[in-house]
């Protein structure tokens, strides 16, 4: 079996460090074997930089999802093409950089990792992700890749769930992300494929979304535009944890993962994890650059 932990949508600087510090010991207590990571709001609330992407990589992320909020730091276009392992939605059209799906090799077999945005309630309207989810799973077991996973980026629950059960039997884990709320609804579908309508968020537990309350609450009374600050605070820790048959691609067991996090009592020493991440991202961007990815 093959374990496999998706983590919900990052948010801001609080986010990715609680992230980057609690990864090593989750993946130790559950015994993973592959990280899948929402780096939607991972900057500043609002998309993700290529030095974002390389400290969460070098975190022990194995794969990058996005969402709606993937262009909204622009440099970060000419990171795409570079790097693989950072995904956009499949569903943008031809000429968005990038690619919505990856294939890496594990200890333990391939895996397929497919980024996908609804259309519901979701700007901007992008193509049909059914269609192109569906030829991707199709071109990826075509290839002998029996474990897939799906994050589907989107608002409504209908939409998540239809995508669900169309994929069931067909990849291993459908997950849907973007509104920084975790559901309850975990479960494996009768021919196999689990499920989760949304993972929630890696964000400050005291917060509107991840957003500083005060700011928020005042743009709903008074509906006038206002800055939405990322909060601080310990912050909460969601995704799900999936193991997978690797004969069949099958989901044996899902559990949910909700957690509180703070720094100060986890005995962690962030100033050395900053800094440690801080050469790592020198070295790799110095990689990037010069032909590598």
């Amino acid at each position: 079996m093959i374990r496999i932990l998706f983590l919900g949508d990052v948010v801001g600087e609080p986010g990715r460090k609680a992230v980057a510090a609690r990864l090593p010991g989750l993946r130790e207590e559950a015994d993973l074997d592959f990280v899948v990571v929402n780096g939607e709001n991972a900057a500043g609330g609002r998309g993700i930089t290529s030095k974002i992407a390389i400290d969460l990589l070098r975190a022990g992320a194995a794969v990058i999802t996005t969402g709606d909020h993937v262009w909204d730091q622009r440099e970060v276009m000419e990171y795409f093409p570079t790097e693989p392992r950072l995904l956009r939605p499949i569903n943008f059209p031809e000429g968005a950089p990038g690619a919505g799906s990856v294939v890496l090799e594990t200890a333990k077999g391939k895996v397929g990792v497919i980024n996908a945005q609804g259309r519901v309630f979701m700007n901007p309207p992008l193509e049909n992700p059914l269609s192109l989810v569906e030829e991707a799973v199709e071109a990826m077991r075509a290839e002998d890749v029996r474990i897939i996973l799906l994050d589907f980026h989107a608002e409504a629950t209908s939409e998540k769930i239809a995508m669900g059960r169309a994929l069931d039997g067909r990849v291993s884990l459908v997950v849907g992300t973007h509104t920084h709320v975790q559901t309850a609804d975990e479960q494996i579908f009768p021919r196999g494929t689990g499920y989760l309508t949304d993972a929630g968020m890696c964000g400050p537990a005291e917060s509107v979304l991840g957003r500083e309350i005060a700011s928020v609450v005042w743009r709903f009374r008074t509906s006038l535009p206002t800055r939405f600050p990322v909060a601080k605070g310990p912050v909460r820790i969601c995704g799900v944890i999936v193991g997978v048959d690797e004969e069949s691609g099958h989901a044996v067991e899902l559990k949910r993962v909700d957690e509180l996090f703070s720094p100060a009592n986890q005995n962690v020493e962030m100033a050395e994890l900053e800094a440690e991440m801080e050469q790592g991202s020198r070295d790799e961007a110095a990689e990037v650059s010069s032909g590598g990815s």
